[in-house]
């Protein structure tokens, strides 16, 4: 009986606590459950998602990148200097932060798999490294329509709102970010599920040796693992621009424990053990209904690392404990 509770509350407790919350929050204000307040929620959690994403692909094949946050910094002050700095077109716009999110990836992966560096160590350092560029390359100043350069001029460019639209959009009543979302959820849980190379990273994974002596590529596949990390979370920083329509220089550093957490709480949904995209969007849902029924509740800003750090502790218990008990 005490087995089967704690596979019960394993399998399906993060899903209750989710409808728990919402039912509690709108009990609490009638506001909570309305549509335009749960469009917030999901356009909110769009950015932290794809970044989450991200953090999956590494945490697939048996790794960690901790240099997502500073990833969405750099690509957020990247897409906006292009815009309001030196004026270029919407494809140059979302192109160069894509490609920089990339490189971040491969350096990542070169470290990691060539070097053979800990995954945590390399990707620390390379956060410190793309966190000080990025704050070089903006000499620590948020970008903004018609701001005051150095040399005394104004800002020749703004925000396009073509490019706003990607943020702050909506097609057919559904926020574009939402729709994005969505779409980036499902294609990267099919790509897992069905793919020659979702199923390779998870084969590597589970037991990198097994999968080498399979005929697995093992260090072509975690290279591949990082690069897509780091192009996540270069989507994030485009969104992150794109939504609040600045460049600002520490944009992704609340969004490395939201993502982490998110990825942790899914470890859990519907009994995964492992790192799964479905279970990654329900953790972002999870972490998106706690900060607004937080803001709703009028709690003070400060306790929300507590809430999250607090998400990211049980999530990690519930399991490691399961899994701990499944070994034993």
């Amino acid at each position: 009986m005490k087995n089967k509770t704690m596979d019960f509350t394993f399998k399906y407790g993060s899903l209750l606590v989710i409808a728990l919350i919402i039912v509690f929050l709108s009990f609490w204000n009638e506001h909570f459950f309305t549509y335009s307040n749960l469009t917030d929620i999901l356009r909110s959690i769009s950015i932290v998602t794809f970044v989450a994403i991200g953090v999956t692909f590494s945490l697939t094949v048996d790794g960690f990148d901790l240099s997502v946050g500073s990833t969405v910094s750099i690509t957020t002050v990247v897409a906006s200097a292009l815009m309001v700095w030196y004026q270029q077109p919407l494809i140059v716009v979302i192109v160069i932060p894509l490609l920089i999110g990339a490189i971040v990836g491969l350096i990542n992966s070169f470290l990691i798999v060539r070097v053979r560096i800990p995954d945590l160590l390399a990707t620390l350092a390379i956060m410190y490294i793309v966190a000080g560029v990025h704050k070089t390359f903006t000499k620590g100043y948020s970008i903004y329509n018609n701001m005051q350069l150095t040399d005394g001029t104004t800002a020749p460019g703004k925000f396009t709102d073509s490019f706003l639209w990607l943020g702050q959009g909506k097609l057919l009543g559904i926020p574009v970010p939402v729709i994005l979302m969505i779409i980036a959820v499902v294609v990267v849980h099919l790509f897992f599920a069905y793919t020659r190379w979702g199923r390779q990273m998870q084969m590597t994974g589970g037991n990198e040796e097994a999968a080498r002596l399979s005929g697995v590529r093992v260090k072509r596949i975690r290279t591949a693992a990082y690069v897509a990390s780091g192009l996540f979370a270069a989507i994030g920083g485009i969104l992150f621009a794109a939504r609040v329509g600045t460049g600002q220089v520490d944009a992704g550093a609340s969004l490395l424990m939201e993502s982490v957490a998110a990825v942790f709480v899914g470890y859990s949904v519907l009994g995964a053990g492992r790192p799964n995209i479905i279970g990654t969007f329900f953790g972002a849902i999870l972490i998106g209904v706690l900060l607004n029924g937080m803001t709703m509740m009028n709690l003070q800003y400060y306790t929300t690392d507590i809430i999250k750090g607090s998400v990211l502790v049980l999530a990690l218990a519930v399991t490691f404990i399961h899994l701990n008990r499944k070994k034993a």
